[in-house]
């Protein structure tokens, strides 16, 4: 497996649908600043600083109204820092595990050991890739059988050595292709999450980015569950709901809103435990800020769950999952 490779160093200028007027606006920037250095007039310098702050204006009242399809796109946004990014810049001596034992190693499925704040742990989560080349390798994020079977495996050693797990959440479900149905894909998905259920270790999650359906759900039941500002949570992706209640994929808006798919939807339903607040302009403008800023949430959480024995985790894991809809039941 290819060693982790770091966050980019400066955030990836792709813009969205709706950010048409901000980029215009950088853009101008962008042309005035390079005439300005050119240049040196302070006449020019000035006019900068005025796009600039209109820019910031603009984007900070942008994103603090974003409805549930924006904050779908900004969710998948290639720019936006992944699994092996977090791994890079959080995890310390990351040693990678591959294969399941079974069949074959899932590279959409990424785990190994490492040490997290002086701390070993367990890491694992889904990998999207940031390239052709990388999102082909690791299929976009989308696991087969064979890495929730790996995740298993993972999940095993972490518990015979008393080691936490921390799982970071990114897929827009898992890979639905024959072979993978050929190999069991629901049962993988189903033992993945049982296995999760019954650790007596402390168990983590983070939604950074998609959380897909079984897809997610598989890593992450978990005793505590954050999700980025902009990350989105949903049984069936946007595109997928509307094809099948309208038969029309471009309704894709009006399913998003329908399915409560935003982390403030999560949260107001107690399906997350945190919002993990993102950079202004979302986690893609300030790949390491978010990361540095995951990594305290994660830390605090494993500092709440120090004192607590295998039987208390895994009962208020259990509990916390079970507890889900009931309120308003009966």
């Amino acid at each position: 497996m290819r060693p982790p490779y770091r966050a980019p160093a400066e955030p990836m200028r792709i813009y969205l649908e709706f950010e048409k007027q901000i980029a215009e606006l950088e853009g101008r920037v962008e042309e005035l600043r390079q005439h300005a250095r050119d240049d040196q007039d302070s006449n020019v310098e000035k006019e900068v600083l005025r796009l600039e702050a209109k820019a910031a204006s603009l984007l900070k009242d942008t994103y603090e109204k974003l409805d549930p399809w924006q904050k779908t796109q900004v969710a998948r946004h290639p720019g936006r820092p992944h699994f092996l990014d977090y791994v890079s810049e959080l995890i310390e001596d990351f040693t990678p595990l591959a294969g399941d034992r079974k069949f074959a190693d899932d590279e959409a499925l990424l785990g190994g050991l490492g040490r997290f704040k002086g701390r070993s742990v367990m890491v694992m989560g889904h990998e999207k890739g940031s390239d052709t080349e990388s999102r082909i390798r690791h299929n976009f994020g989308s696991a087969r059988p064979e890495g929730y079977r790996k995740a298993v495996r993972l999940m095993d050693l972490a518990e015979q050595f008393d080691l936490p797990v921390v799982t970071i959440i990114d897929t827009a479900g898992a890979y639905p292709g024959i072979g993978a149905e050929e190999r069991g894909q629901a049962e993988a998905i189903a033992r993945s999450t049982q296995r999760c259920l019954s650790l007596k270790v402390p168990v983590i999650s983070v939604v950074i980015g998609e959380g897909g359906s079984g897809g997610a759900i598989a890593i992450a039941t978990a005793n505590k569950v954050y999700m980025l500002e902009h990350a989105t949570y949903s049984v069936i992706s946007p595109e997928g709901c509307a094809s099948i209640l309208w038969n029309d994929p471009a309704k894709a808006k009006e399913a998003a809103i329908a399915m409560k798919v935003t982390a403030q939807d999560c949260a107001r339903f107690g399906i997350i435990d945190q919002i993990i607040d993102e950079p202004v302009g979302g986690a893609h403008r300030a790949p390491k800020q978010m990361i540095t800023e995951t990594g305290l949430v994660i830390e605090k959480a494993l500092q709440s769950m120090s004192n607590m024995d295998g039987a208390q985790l895994r009962h208020e894991r259990r509990e916390k999952f079970l507890a889900m809809g009931r309120e308003g039941l009966g």
